[in-house]
């Protein structure tokens, strides 16, 4: 998120917290800082040198990343506020983050050579592998899928986790 110094609205905006010389680096574009609130970390951005106590403001370009960054800020300004901050703004369901750990160890254990059926047997294990019929098992399927999705997103699918899909409303 970035930030500025407060113009004249000078009671539309809230002191920063201390930095410490860790939580705040010079780079070309700028300066980068790391704000630890609670059990949050917020991450902001200034074109000037940030200062202990002063006032900033949030800049929010009327982007594709706008929504993202207005619900970034105002998890920001609740935790200054001493509120809770809310949920994140994009989180992976528990069944979609079991799914994306079994479609990688798949994927690794394909690449390492394995059959369908190995990868099987290490995943779900060797009870629920039938000794008979496993070409047209429900599981022989469900591996297939697995192996295909770990390998979609070895080859840059791991990018849509960065940049979820937007909602369209």
């Amino acid at each position: 998120m970035a930030i500025a110094p407060a113009a004249s609205h000078e009671s539309a905006s809230l002191p920063l917290l201390d930095f410490t010389a860790g939580q705040v680096c010079r780079a070309a574009d700028g300066w980068h800082a790391v704000l630890h609130i609670g059990s949050v970390e917020h991450r902001i951005w200034s074109k000037q040198p940030l200062s202990a106590g002063a006032r900033y403001a949030a800049e929010l370009p009327f982007d594709r990343d706008f929504e993202a960054r207005a619900h970034a800020a105002t998890r920001l300004w609740r935790a200054l506020n001493g509120r809770a901050p809310g949920p994140d703004f994009h989180r992976l369901s528990k069944q979609r983050r079991e799914r994306l750990c079994a479609a990688l160890r798949a994927v690794a254990a394909y690449f390492d050579g394995a059959t369908y059926r190995s990868i099987a047997e290490a995943l779900f294990g060797e009870k629920r592998i039938p000794d008979r019929a496993w070409k047209t098992h429900d599981l022989r399927s469900r591996i297939i899928r697995l192996v295909q999705s770990g390998l979609a997103f070895v080859r840059g699918g791991y990018r849509r986790l960065l940049r979820p899909e937007r909602r369209d409303e």
